[in-house]
């Protein structure tokens, strides 16, 4: 596996630390000239690494920061081995002081490696999504939690935008059909529909269900969602969405649902076969935010049946998806690895967002208050 040590600078020991409330926290701040140990957890790029310079969310070019870190005396471990207990991040948990994962190929924090990381002081998100962390064990242990909000906001709503389009179109068996010199159009356009006209909805309407829903007014359709808030009033007419309070009411009306809602305890497995048999039969499912959101047979069985028409994403559970995972042999599925959010364009804003909240860290200043997840023992309110 990859492994990169970018200085061999020694680490420090962290300050104690001290109690406050209900839960001990940790000493957040780096004093000054304090050399650090920070870990980075990224996808391996290979052969890629070196075809685009901006190609920064991988191993290889693990952000873009190396050489900066390196000069201010930090020691910067990057890899790809995240899983079992002799994987190359598990040997550094014990002194790392930050450790930094992306939503693409995540480095799951479990209560039990919070424990064992005595010096771990600052959990890092280089994109949006951060429940691949136990936020609760988090909280308890005064970390800090912290994402760089609205990097891919606009990556994801884009994505989105065209699952539902190759759904709609059937396009993905059209596809197949020119690569394995086949033609049989008839095959193709029996279930395929315009956009226009539609009942889209979506399942949260933050940052990218709001940019979803703008994107999809010029096509005609009718547009609902639902969500813990309603929008402002001139900007439910600006969009021409319509906020459903009841979910249970909103799904039965839609021929297409999108899912933009956060995994937590409330939402894992809440597209279960109860909810799932509420919707349209022959509605499609495009769900970019977290695989574990659906109940995974659930789902099998109803694109088997037909009663969900097609289902595309880019999120699984877990990450990278085993060879046998059911969702990669379903019938009239659009799926794909986990790319929604990391085109080049959000690696761009991504990677800055990160070394920003860095340099925040190592200065003692805060971060941009939208970019905490968990803070001072709170959990941000999407998580709670």
């Amino acid at each position: 596996m990859a492994l990169r040590q970018v200085t061999k600078a020694a680490i420090q020991a962290c300050s104690s630390s001290s109690s406050s409330g209900y839960f001990a926290r940790r000493q957040f701040t780096a004093s000054s000239g304090d050399s650090k140990k920070i870990v980075g957890v990224f996808y391996k790029a290979n052969e890629y690494a070196t075809k685009n310079p901006n190609f920064l969310g991988c191993v290889e070019n693990a952000l873009g920061i190396r050489n900066w870190l390196e000069s201010q005396g930090h020691q910067y471990i990057v890899t790809d081995d995240k899983e079992g207990p002799d994987c190359e991040l598990e040997k550094h948990i014990p002194d790392l002081h930050v450790l930094i994962s992306t939503p693409f190929h995540p480095a799951y924090v479990t209560a039990e490696r919070i424990k064992k990381a005595k010096n771990l002081k600052l959990l890092l998100t280089a994109g949006i999504g951060s429940d691949h962390i136990d936020l609760q064990a988090a909280a308890a242990a005064g970390l800090t939690v912290a994402e760089v909000t609205g990097s891919n906001t606009v990556s994801v709503a884009e994505d989105e935008l065209m699952r539902i389009l190759i759904l709609m179109r059937n396009f993905v068996p059209g596809y197949n059909q020119v690569v394995n010199g086949e033609w049989n159009v008839a095959s193709i356009s029996y279930r395929a529909y315009d956009l226009e006209g539609k009942t889209i909805g979506t399942v949260g309407a933050g940052r990218i269900g709001k940019l979803l829903l703008q994107r999809l007014k010029p096509f005609g359709c009718n547009l609902l969602y639902h969500d813990r808030l309603q929008m402002a009033p001139e900007l439910e007419k600006e969009i021409g969405a319509k906020y459903v309070e009841d979910m249970n009411e909103m799904l039965p009306k839609c021929d297409v649902v999108v899912v933009n809602t956060p995994l937590t305890e409330k939402t894992r497995g809440m597209f279960n076969r109860e909810l799932i048999g509420k919707m349209k039969k022959g509605v499609l499912i495009v769900n970019n935010a977290r695989g574990a959101i659906m109940e995974r047979q659930a789902v099998v069985e109803a694109v088997e049946s037909g009663h969900i028409g097609g289902y595309s994403g880019d999120v699984w559970d877990p990450q990278p998806a085993p060879k046998d995972h059911p969702w990669r042999y379903m019938p009239n599925q659009a799926m794909t690895p986990h790319i929604s959010g990391t085109t080049i364009d959000a690696q761009l804003r991504y990677a800055a967002g990160t070394k920003d909240m860095l340099e925040r860290y190592f200065k003692g200043e805060d971060f941009p208050a939208e970019n905490y997840i968990v803070k001072d023992g709170e959990l941000a309110p999407q998580y709670r």
